[in-house]
């Protein structure tokens, strides 16, 4: 694990906040080129200091542990136990952290279950830089970050169960597996993606065909094409 620290003065606040600490951003990526990326967009904010990195869930959690911050930049994808995964955790450990995560998953894919996991906001990774910077700063001001499309989807949604689409019975793991084996990935593809074993991804599989009354990838990928969850 590394953990990044840079020097910040009161003195160089933003105009307005003049005085104000600025807030600490800890970003859970498990490719180190994307952590760096990330730093080197927030490293000209002065209000926003990165001061911890992780490259997976065990690494965060120790982080979070020993060190008080203001803002996560989560991914979903990370190795043993995802970003979805951990984010219940981190959301009844530490309800005053905000959470933004951030994926190469589209918002129809994953961004209203992460809200309903307790993500503060949802980006994807192909948003422009001065986004991240913007969706940093509203959901550290407590406000929820996602994108006006989503947002307008966001107010009229019905929470009821019965409404429930198939693939949202599914749980994080189940629907990320689902997902990399509808875009055409074998199962020891997927495998190989998330580090795991072919017998667990072959576990999650059986279990997604069964929850969504399927019996093929061939059902599966109509479906998520069907559905927008894939290209």
């Amino acid at each position: 694990m590394k953990v990044l620290t840079r020097s910040r003065f009161a003195g160089e606040s933003r105009a307005g906040n003049e005085g104000a600490d600025p807030l600490r951003v800890i970003i859970a990526d498990d490719h180190a080129i994307v952590r760096r990326g990330l730093l080197q967009i927030l490293e000209h904010e002065a209000d926003i200091t990165v001061l911890g990195e992780a490259s997976s869930a065990g690494e965060l959690l120790g982080q979070l542990e020993a060190f008080d911050y203001d803002v996560l930049v989560l991914d979903i994808s990370m190795p043993g136990r995802s970003g979805l995964d951990v984010l219940p955790e981190i959301r009844r450990r530490y309800s005053e952290l905000a959470v933004l995560v951030l994926s190469v998953h589209s918002e129809d894919q994953f961004a209203i279950r992460c809200l309903k996991l307790g993500a503060s906001g949802y980006l994807n990774k192909e948003g422009a830089p001065e986004e991240l910077v913007r969706a940093i700063r509203r959901v550290h001001s407590g406000r929820r970050y996602v994108r006006a499309a989503l947002e307008a989807q966001l107010e009229g949604l019905e929470e009821k169960t019965g409404n429930r689409a198939p693939h949202e019975t599914l749980s994080a793991r189940e629907a990320e597996v689902l997902l990399l084996i509808a875009s055409g990935k074998t199962v020891g593809e997927v495998a190989a993606l998330l580090e795991l074993s072919v017998k667990t991804v072959s576990t999650y599989r059986t279990r997604v065909l069964a929850k969504m009354n399927m019996e093929t990838n061939a059902q599966l990928t109509y479906y998520a094409i069907k559905n927008a969850l894939v290209d």
